[in-house]
């Protein structure tokens, strides 16, 4: 049976009879990495630069059509803070899908021609403030060790036994469950992205202190060896470009209209991307592994597939539906993601996962619960059960 129960309604009786039998106490058998990916039809690895093109084509006509038209048509004014506040909702969403196609030419899923997808994907990346071959880099790691406890990269929990985990159980107990997620989603939602590529802060530990800026000391250097370095230097340089042409902009029009414009929607980008990967491997009943049991298809298999719904699976490409197929062979373009995960689901039924609870109250049940793992029979679990006084 799948970790990730299929249920809609947690609130029921019947709902956390079926809760309490969803559990890891049965060891399942995984199969190989070459069996997993004999399922996936081989034409789900074509990539068209075609259709990848005419998806990037979208997602820029909507990001900067929505600025050119927020500038012409809405007065600076208070009295218009709604119609900038929902402009900033929308703009924000539509360039997330930006970074989605910038994040699949990180993977050679874009097209057959590494060179044109680094170019467009340096330049999207860079203009949202992305340093594109670091992030590069440190997600190919997060991928190579999905749901390590030592090696993986962002959003990696903290084991009970360790003093961080005891701290952070102490924190929660002190100011209580629901101020203890409020608190979490703010400090996610507000400075965990920058606080992720500035100080490495969720990454593995065994890598210290990085920086995706700076690969030199005071930072620590494990993350981008040999040639990586450079092009961390490289990416560097896209984004302080990105923020010279924004203090020029400053310096010419006023801070307002940078404020409305552009850094509304990057704050929104920067929440679709926490979400995102933080609901994609987190959940109360999923495992992370130490290096004892930990292999790569059960790292893969670790990854949440959730119900967004056709609006925002356009507007992002799918990027938070067809996780799982993206984590066994992230080659695969998006617009092939859907018959992967098919692919997947049929054959695997008892290791792929997929949780159809709406996503705010999946958000709120993670902020709350998954605070620390535990040993479980299987891995590190944040609960055995999913169902608390809260979801109750």
């Amino acid at each position: 049976m799948p970790l990730v129960c299929d249920l809609d309604d947690l609130s029921s009786s019947h709902a956390r009879e079926q809760l309490a039998d969803c559990s890891t106490t049965s060891i399942k058998k995984y199969p190989t990495k070459r069996e997993v990916l004999a399922v996936i039809p081989p034409e789900c690895f074509e990539r068209s630069l075609l259709t990848s093109s005419l998806y990037l084509l979208a997602s820029l006509t909507m990001t900067i059509g929505s600025g050119v038209l927020a500038y012409v048509f809405l007065p600076l004014t208070w009295a218009w803070l709604p119609a900038w506040i929902a402009y900033a909702i929308f703009t924000g969403t539509a360039a997330t899908g930006c970074w989605v196609v910038a994040h699949e030419c990180g993977h050679r899923a874009f097209a057959k021609y590494n060179w044109l997808q680094d170019l467009i994907g340096y330049c999207l990346h860079s203009g949202l403030l992305v340093p594109y071959f670091s992030w590069q880099r440190s997600h190919a790691i997060h991928h190579a060790r999905t749901n390590h406890l030592d090696l993986g990269e962002t959003h990696v929990p903290h084991r009970d036994t360790s003093p961080s985990g005891k701290a952070w159980q102490w924190w929660q107990e002190t100011v209580g469950d629901e101020a203890f997620a409020i608190l979490t989603m703010l400090i996610h939602f507000v400075f965990g992205w920058p606080a992720y590529l500035l100080a490495g802060a969720s990454g593995g530990p065994t890598r210290g202190t990085t920086n995706h800026f700076w690969p030199a000391r005071p930072f620590s250097v494990a993350l981008f060896p040999g040639g990586w370095k450079r092009k961390v230097w490289l990416s560097a340089a896209g984004v302080v470009a990105m923020l010279s042409l924004l203090g020029w902009w400053t310096y010419t029009a006023g801070f307002l209209p940078v404020l409305a414009i552009y850094v509304g929607p990057y704050l929104v980008v920067n929440f679709w991307l926490v979400l995102y990967t933080w609901l994609q491997h987190t959940d109360v009943d999923v495992p992370h592994f130490d290096d004892e049991e930990w292999t790569w298809v059960k790292g893969a298999f670790m990854t949440i597939d959730r119900p967004y719904g056709a609006f925002l699976d356009f507007m992002h490409h799918r990027i938070g539906s067809t996780h799982v197929a993206h984590h066994i062979d992230a080659r695969i373009p998006h617009y092939h993601a859907v018959k992967a995960t098919r692919a997947l689901r049929e054959n695997f039924p008892d290791l792929y996962l997929y949780d159809p609870t709406p996503i705010s109250r999946a958000l709120w049940r993670v902020a709350m619960r998954c605070n620390v793992v535990s040993r479980a029979e299987e891995g590190w679990t944040f609960s055995g059960q999913r169902v608390s006084q809260a979801d109750a």
